[in-house]
């Protein structure tokens, strides 16, 4: 007898509402509430069966006679989502270190408004006199989520013979193909194949790096500079807090090793300094960027200009550079099997991993809900080292 006929023996002794839902063998343990003690043992007992056959430390034929049984494809199928959504969320990802994470409520277009004005230094007000008057002005920003997806179709034979090989890879491959997408898509936003955005990364918002340097301490000391300078309408200091710097692998080592030097030699005025003119000093660079962000995506992206960089400001503090935005309640990818279109002859559901009436074919699906935009051009510099 196997662990999971004998959980559910176990089951049937400990409460007499699971034991009448065993009474019907086309009833899906899932019918058990998810907040109690019982479904979550359940669980738990599946996930370690599962793992277990995995292992080699039980035999194959525990699994498969567990999963042809019509009793169990949601509890199998809750085990699967939850092993993508764990995945989801230990894949690394770059783009939440510059953009702000956003959440909205159905697919139509959303705005995001932005208020300017009434900030500038407070005028002296003469005794008698009227308090002078501030105008205001707003910005909006705007953005729609979309849909996004993919199934993974195979057949019953296949799920026999490869030893479960595909249908535990599935969660872990959707996982990714989710997180490449939002990679992809938040980099697009702010780069293209010939490099930064031109729209974004403009002259009139003064934040490309001044003579475009490569990436260097004197290219980060311009940089810095460019970026410390702007100001709001009001003509007030743009605060930044910590920077991210954003390169290409090809940057990487470069800039991990301005990053780690402990000394940088500068110029009594600034700069970099040379050899009749220089200060040895601590090296403020690392203690003005919170971290390095490799966007492997950026070389893939940019076709025809592989070494720019960029300077982006706490997506955390004032307004972000950019914004992705996620639909409510689906902020996470979402995993579905195709239920089988089949009833056995003697009654009976069929389960999922029995495939459908025709083909015997099996279908996972995965679902995800997401969009963005640019926002503050302040909060950004770049260089395309043209």
């Amino acid at each position: 007898m196997s662990d999971f006929l004998e959980l559910l023996e176990t089951l049937k002794a400990e409460d007499a509402s699971v034991n009448r839902l065993f009474g019907d063998a086309g009833t899906s343990i899932r019918k058990v509430r998810k907040d109690t003690p019982i479904y979550r043992r359940a669980l738990a007992e599946a996930a370690d069966l599962v793992a277990k056959v995995y292992q080699g430390r039980k035999p194959m034929h525990y699994l498969q006679e567990a999963m042809s049984t019509s009793d169990f494809p949601l509890l199998f199928g809750d085990i699967l989502d939850r092993q993508l959504l764990g995945a989801y969320e230990e894949w690394p990802t770059a783009w939440p270190m510059i953009a702000k994470r956003g959440t909205v409520r159905d697919f139509r277009t959303v705005s995001r408004f932005a208020t300017d004005g009434a900030e500038a230094v407070l005028a002296k007000v003469p005794q008698g006199s009227e308090y002078p008057e501030a105008g205001m002005s707003e910005t909006r920003y705007q953005y729609f989520v979309e849909k996004y997806g993919r199934r993974v179709p195979f057949l019953w034979e296949t799920f026999v013979n490869d030893d479960l090989d595909g249908l535990r890879s599935t969660p872990e491959r959707l996982a990714k193909a989710a997180r490449m997408s939002e990679e992809r898509f938040a980099t697009a936003l702010y780069t293209s194949a010939a490099g930064p955005n031109t729209t974004f990364f403009a002259a009139g918002n003064n934040n490309i790096v001044t003579g475009n340097p490569a990436l260097s301490v004197a290219g980060l000391t311009t940089a810095f500079t460019v970026l410390w300078a702007q100001v709001d309408k009001d003509g007030n200091p743009v605060y930044t807090g910590t920077i991210r710097l954003v390169v290409p692998p090809a940057l990487a080592v470069t800039a991990k090793n301005i990053l780690n030097a402990t000394q940088i030699l500068a110029a009594a005025g600034g700069g970099v300094g040379t050899a009749s003119d220089q200060l040895t000093i601590n090296n403020w660079i690392s203690g003005s960027v919170a971290e390095v962000v490799v966007n492997p995506w950026l070389p893939i992206i940019e076709t025809s200009n592989k070494n720019s960089w960029f300077l982006f400001a706490d997506p955390g503090i004032g307004r972000p550079a950019i914004e992705i935005g996620f639909l409510r309640g689906n902020e996470s990818p979402a995993l579905f099997v195709k239920s089988p279109n089949a009833m056995r002859v003697g009654g009976g559901n069929v389960a999922a991993e029995d495939g459908d009436f025709e083909t015997d074919g099996i279908a996972y699906k995965v679902r995800h809900v997401f969009g963005g935009t640019l926002m503050e051009p302040r909060a950004a510099v770049a260089s395309t080292v043209a």
